[in-house]
């Protein structure tokens, strides 16, 4: 069989099962099983395929129909400037958080950081990330979640950075090693009645502790507000991640415990997605 009669044949099912980019996510599975990136697969359209290969690229294919997200199936999704490790343990990383790196870029670019702390680290994607761009940097992480922080370790491992960071399983609330300059944070910020009415690929795979922010939404962001409050020097940053609509409540939360806010910025939604405070 050729790559063009089984990209096709994988696209329909894919389709069938409401799967939005079904090509798109056919090429990729298909490139997952030969080893090949998804250009290989575009220029490569009559080349033929081992009958076993197809096999394993339809074994794909049905686990994308459950709408198992892509990024768990074929274990990596890129961040950034790296390729991460994911699977279910921890969040798959969004293109729109990548607004957060290119802002802490610009607060470290500007001036001289020595400590740096990250709550709630997931995956990695966006300390490891930071710890790539600027060579003499050293971090913390902290997360709720053992699983999420094994994630972590296996993309801190990877990239090279394990003696450049130090990890802890710790709710914010009893973290209390340490002062900081910057603190960045992209905390659970959906409301509780609105998971069930998230995507099945979000809702049904991704951790749900790191979706939920409670009942209004920010009862996670409020704790990291509070503690950061504390644990940050006189003039350390905070720079936040927040659900859209959140801007004007989390913009109240961090003036009541001390902090100016500094910039919102929006992301490629244009929809408000990071707020960046200075602790007064």
């Amino acid at each position: 069989m050729r790559i063009s009669e089984a990209i096709t044949k994988g696209a329909n099912i894919l389709k069938i099962n409401n799967i939005h980019n079904f090509f798109l996510d056919s090429e990729i599975l298909l490139g997952n099983i030969l080893n090949k990136k998804r250009e290989f697969i575009i220029l490569n359209h009559n080349l033929k395929i081992q009958k076993n290969d197809f096999l394993k690229y339809i074994s794909l294919i049905q686990e994308r129909s459950s709408h198992k997200p892509l990024a768990y199936i074929i274990r990596k999704k890129d961040f950034w400037k790296n390729e991460f490790y994911v699977d279910n343990r921890a969040l798959i990383p969004r293109p729109d958080t990548e607004i957060i790196i290119e802002e802490i870029l610009n607060i470290l670019r500007a001036r001289k950081i020595n400590n740096f702390l990250e709550i709630g680290v997931g995956s990695g994607c966006i300390i490891l990330s930071i710890l790539n761009e600027i060579n003499c940097l050293k971090a913390t992480g902290i997360d709720i979640s053992h699983k999420a922080l094994e994630v972590c370790k296996i993309n801190s491992k990877r990239l090279g950075l394990n003696s450049r960071i130090k990890l802890y399983k710790c709710d914010i609330d009893k973290f209390d090693i340490g002062k900081y300059d910057l603190i960045v944070s992209n905390p659970p910020y959906i409301c509780r009645s609105d998971l069930n009415n998230l995507m099945k690929d979000v809702i049904g795979y991704e951790p749900k502790n790191a979706l939920n922010g409670g009942n209004d939404g920010v009862f996670e962001i409020r704790k990291v507000i509070k503690k950061s409050s504390k644990l940050l020097k006189k003039k350390g940053k905070l720079v936040l991640e927040i659900g859209h609509g959140q801007k004007n409540k989390v913009s109240e939360l961090l003036k009541n415990n001390g902090f100016f806010i500094k910039k919102v910025i929006k992301d490629h939604g244009q929809k408000d997605r990071c707020i960046i405070s200075i602790k007064i």
